[in-house]
């Protein structure tokens, strides 16, 4: 097993932003082959699990918010799902993702910011990235501000983060408010060899 520290239980731990940003440039090397050989499957359940909710006739892009590598955009791509854009606060991990070709546009986004009006997106992804030692509850916020009511937000909780109950208690919030409304939630495989699982869900912007 790798010893790269974002794999140790330091990862799923509340930091501050630019500690988070350190973190995910020093990662972004190994990235897609440290996940690969650890099973990491929420990109492909949640793309999975948009797909199944999206209307066809929509073809406005979907955005990958927190993108990384494009582990996520490829899922999404497999399943169809297209076109895309993708933004990170990891100017690292964008230039990994950038020969992929997997973004019809691809940007650097700094922590807690996302330059784009409800509407332009008709779904908007975020695999592992709400999320304990990631970004804070109140991303959620930021996403569901970017939506036009009917649009969606697809996002997973992996177990630490689920464990946490910050997390759920924020979506709960909105929930009960009704600015969001949960369409599909399920329990699965998030790392499968090191026995971590997530929540995978798609939500609809009231």
């Amino acid at each position: 097993m790798a010893s790269d520290p974002p794999l140790k239980p330091e990862l799923w731990v509340e930091r501050p932003p630019e500690e988070t940003l350190q973190v995910y440039e020093d990662w972004a090397e190994s990235y897609d082959t440290d996940l690969e050989e650890r099973g990491y499957a929420t990109p492909r359940r949640i793309a999975s699990m948009l797909a199944r909710h999206l209307p066809p006739a929509d073809t406005r892009p979907i955005l990958d918010f927190g993108c990384g590598t494009g582990v996520s955009g490829a899922a999404l791509m497999a399943e169809g799902l297209a076109p895309l854009q993708g933004c990170d606060i990891s100017p690292a991990m964008v230039d990994k993702a950038r020969p992929k070709g997997l973004y019809e546009r691809l940007w650097v986004a700094p922590a807690g910011s996302l330059d784009a009006g409800p509407g332009t997106y008709r779904a908007i992804v975020a695999a592992g990235v709400v999320s304990l030692g990631a970004a804070p509850p109140e991303t959620m916020d930021l996403l569901i501000g970017a939506l036009a009511p009917g649009d969606l937000l697809a996002m997973s909780f992996n177990d630490p983060t689920l464990a946490h109950g910050g997390y759920d208690a924020h979506l709960g919030a909105h929930l009960d408010d009704g600015r969001l409304t949960l369409l599909d939630r399920a329990h699965g495989p998030h790392l499968a060899n090191l026995e971590m699982g997530s929540d995978v869900m798609v939500l609809r912007r009231a």
